[in-house]
């Protein structure tokens, strides 16, 4: 099948052609969560990246309109939580699918902390604690970097990817 080209491809492209070109690329899903009980905020995130391994480090994109991205500021910690394939219905409620806002995400999960108090959805496939060591602010978003102080995981799951607008999980070969 052709590619489908911008019609604006010799110079920056429109954010609408922009985004229908990402859509391609399946990304991990992610929930950032920060704050302490009764005061959490949270959202669903694929921008997150590994950065060093020494330093344990890794990267979180946060539009600056949401909810939880003050709280980052504030805390200077946030988690990031691997999402697994069964734990869909736990991604639309943290991207607003239900609704839901602040402390109510976080009902129908249990939740633990770590080391720096910030939220640990207790069976992410994975979870990483992280002290905010920088932060970077690019256009509609902050750049948080974030040192890993603690991070857990389970195994025997497949994680919940994000493609085409759509929550997927990974089919066996």
């Amino acid at each position: 099948m052709p590619f489908k080209q911008s019609p604006n491809s010799a110079s920056t492209i429109s954010a609408a052609a922009f985004r229908h070109s990402m859509r391609q690329l399946a990304g991990a899903v992610t929930v950032i969560a920060t704050g302490s009980a009764g005061v959490r905020f949270g959202l669903t995130a694929t921008a997150i990246c590994s950065l060093s391994d020494d330093p344990p480090t890794l990267l979180a994109c946060v539009n600056r309109s949401a909810s939880a991205h003050d709280v980052i500021q504030k805390n200077r910690a946030f988690t990031v939580n691997l999402l697994s394939g069964d734990q869909a219905a736990v991604a639309g409620r943290f991207a607003g699918r239900a609704g839901l806002k602040g402390e109510a995400r976080f009902e129908g999960a249990t939740w633990i902390t770590l080391s720096t108090g910030a939220p640990i959805l207790q069976d992410a496939l994975a979870a990483f604690d992280c002290r905010v060591t920088q932060e970077h602010v690019f256009a509609t978003h902050t750049i948080f970097i974030g040192q890993v102080v603690a991070a857990v995981a389970r195994e025997n799951a497949d994680p919940l990817i994000y493609i085409r607008g759509t929550f997927r999980t990974l089919e066996p070969e």
